[in-house]
């Protein structure tokens, strides 16, 4: 077998395997779609799985793609309750703030569809101990988009796994009035939806970021 062949057939089992865990009825309840809906919706973003660019080493804090759903009538509690770190829930604490407060940034655009793909996803393990307003620099240069706090929580959904203790990740896509920067770590044993502040650097954050948001046509 060929090394298309190979990446192909990864590909595609990646997609069905983020499908797979979207039919669920606890997701399916969560987005008010049925299933036929959702393979209505996910379906036409197959086809484009397959004419992706990506790394073929896999490794830890990497991920070719996540598909992400759109629902404005699912709230960021509600979905965050699903993530899991050794069978517990996330929490979130973001006060002053709360994550309704953080809407994407004026860099980036989010596509109009209720799915759409993220790809070429990177945790940030070059951007850790970097302060978040010098690691924003860094992507940008790369070419690269960091990510939102809608996006973060639906690669957890998919792949809790991707959080991994002391290897977390700011959300640099996502922002409020000030200079708190929204991030995902682990905290009391949980994954934890909170904040740090624009110019601090820490040993165990790093800032993720995707190539690029892709929409059916």
């Amino acid at each position: 077998m060929g090394w298309y062949s190979a990446i192909t057939l990864m590909l595609q089992a990646l997609f069905q395997h983020q499908v797979a865990t979207l039919s669920t009825e606890t997701y399916l309840k969560l987005f008010k779609l049925s299933q036929s809906e959702l393979l209505s919706l996910v379906a036409p973003l197959q086809l484009i799985v397959d004419q992706l660019e990506v790394n073929s080493e896999l490794s830890a804090g990497y991920l070719p793609f996540v598909l992400v759903i759109i629902s404005h009538d699912t709230s960021t509690e509600q979905l965050f309750a699903q993530v899991k770190f050794q069978e517990k829930s996330g929490y979130i604490h973001m006060y002053p703030s709360e994550p309704a407060d953080f809407t994407p940034i004026s860099s980036i655009t989010i596509p109009a569809a209720k799915a759409y793909l993220l790809t070429d996803i990177d945790r940030g393990e070059d951007t850790r101990n970097v302060a978040p307003a010098s690691a924003l620099e860094t992507i940008e240069k790369l070419g690269r988009s960091p990510l939102t706090i809608h996006e973060g929580i639906s690669i957890l959904l998919q792949h809790p796994e991707f959080l991994e203790k002391n290897h977390c990740f700011s959300l640099l896509g996502s922002r409020s009035y000030d200079l708190r920067v929204p991030a995902l770590w682990i905290s009391q044993g949980r994954p934890k939806l909170g904040w740090c502040w624009n110019g601090n650097p820490h040993t165990w954050l790093g800032s993720a970021s995707c190539r690029r948001r892709i929409a059916a046509s």
